[in-house]
């Protein structure tokens, strides 16, 4: 039976975006409704944090330092040590009822990030973006319900992507050149019981770790979509996995506790930490954002 550990009991809203930075040895994620990011040493326990304006879907790192983020008002790039925001593009300033959400770096260092239904959870109003390093943006897929799940194979050839409210995940075809998408095809449609997929990522035997919130665990599924093992987490709804530590074999593990019923908060009271649990195969690393 795999260890599951707690590293930080956060008490995160919607923990989300987990994202490893090797050069320092740390963790960054982000808690969607404080909203906030945070930054953490799994080696000595440093933690630090840095308030949003608004709700914070996603970030990603950046080649010269700083992040690039997906908020509510749109992309932006984010400087650590000065806390100051730069506006990029909002492609969805007329849809008020949206808001972004998983985001990813992709090996050829653009950033895609996706929208959801914020209102009503049920109607596919979202879509997928790609934020290119000039800074143009640009509409990828539509009719989403949740976007969720982005992760790359490691060629870079295989992009993942799901709708987690619509229970599938989806594989494309994906040009590391241009940064277009084809041959779209269905990889799984998991259920509420197996897990329906939110945040992903994906190891160097081309295995996609999807979080299954509905279910509380962890699945990893074979590029076939056939479901190779499970995992059971201390927390209700894990929200998304990023491999990291020293030799990519640490999977990190955001969850949330918002709005969560209190018989569910009673049973799983750790719901919101950060996790982490080892694993035999290392992961892909998470490129950084080339603008």
């Amino acid at each position: 039976m795999t260890e599951v550990r707690c590293l930080l009991d956060a008490k995160a809203g919607i923990g989300e975006s987990p994202v490893w930075s090797a050069e320092e040895r740390a963790l960054y994620w982000v808690d969607i409704l404080a909203p906030a990011i945070y930054r953490l040493e799994p080696e000595t326990g440093a933690l630090r944090s840095w308030k949003m304006p608004t709700e914070i879907g996603s970030l990603g790192l950046r080649e010269h330092g700083g992040a690039v983020l997906a908020l509510r008002s749109g992309f932006h790039f984010f400087d650590f040590a000065t806390e100051q925001l730069t506006f990029i593009a909002n492609p969805e300033s007329g849809i008020t009822t949206n808001r972004m959400n998983d985001g990813k770096v992709s090996p050829d260092g653009r950033f895609f990030a996706g929208t959801m239904d914020d209102e009503k959870l049920s109607r596919p109003l979202g879509s997928l973006y790609r934020l290119d390093p000039d800074g143009s943006c640009r509409r990828m897929v539509g009719d989403l319900i949740v976007s969720n799940g982005l992760a790359w194979s490691a060629d870079g050839k295989t992009m993942f992507h799901s709708d987690s409210k619509a229970k599938v995940i989806f594989a494309y075809d994906y040009d590391l050149s241009s940064g277009s998408m084809s041959n779209r095809r269905i990889v799984a449609r998991p259920d509420e019981e197996t897990g329906r997929p939110d945040g992903a990522a994906t190891d160097m035997e081309g295995f996609y770790w999807s979080a299954g919130i509905s279910a509380g665990v962890l699945n990893r599924w074979s590029p076939e979509g056939k479901l190779d093992r499970q995992i059971e987490m201390p927390c209700a709804a894990p929200t998304m996995p990023c491999f990291g530590g020293p030799d990519m074999k640490t999977i990190f593990v955001t969850s949330l506790r918002g709005h969560m019923a209190a018989d569910k908060l009673a049973a799983k009271p750790l719901s919101g930490g950060l996790f982490a649990l080892e694993v035999e195969v290392p992961g892909v690393p998470v490129a950084r954002f080339k603008g």
